[in-house]
């Protein structure tokens, strides 16, 4: 999308694409990711956009984000770092490089602003 727009985040009749997992990240449960691009850069590197996952256990290694959850629960274990339990509401942000282990209590939704870094 190019034009300035509004959405009802909270909506789950949005539709959302399956985003497959590498079944490497899976530590345990069956989670399965979907979201939308709502909008991007002309350069790639600036993504808006809505983002599910169902319960369970993953790792990722993380881009700069700046996220809002929309609904569910997870805890989110960054190494070296902090504990982060997020629920409706909170906002988080995740530095590009950090390797988290995200666990999803209740199947997680959220809207987020992520800068990919140049080159990718």
């Amino acid at each position: 999308m190019t034009n300035s727009f509004v959405i009802h985040l909270p909506d789950t009749g949005l539709a959302l694409d399956p985003e497959p997992l590498d079944p490497a990240q899976i530590v345990s449960g069956a989670p399965e990711v979907t979201g939308q691009v709502l909008w991007e850069s002309a350069d790639g590197r600036q993504l808006r956009g809505i983002w599910q996952i169902t319960p369970g256990v993953v790792t990722d290694t993380e881009a700069d984000e700046l996220f809002v959850v929309i609904s569910g629960r997870a805890t989110i274990e960054i190494a070296g770092g902090p504990v982060l339990e997020v629920g409706p509401g909170d906002a988080a942000v995740l530095r590009e490089g950090d390797r988290t282990t995200w666990t999803v209590h209740e199947t997680l939704r959220k809207a987020y602003a992520l800068t990919l870094p140049a080159g990718d």
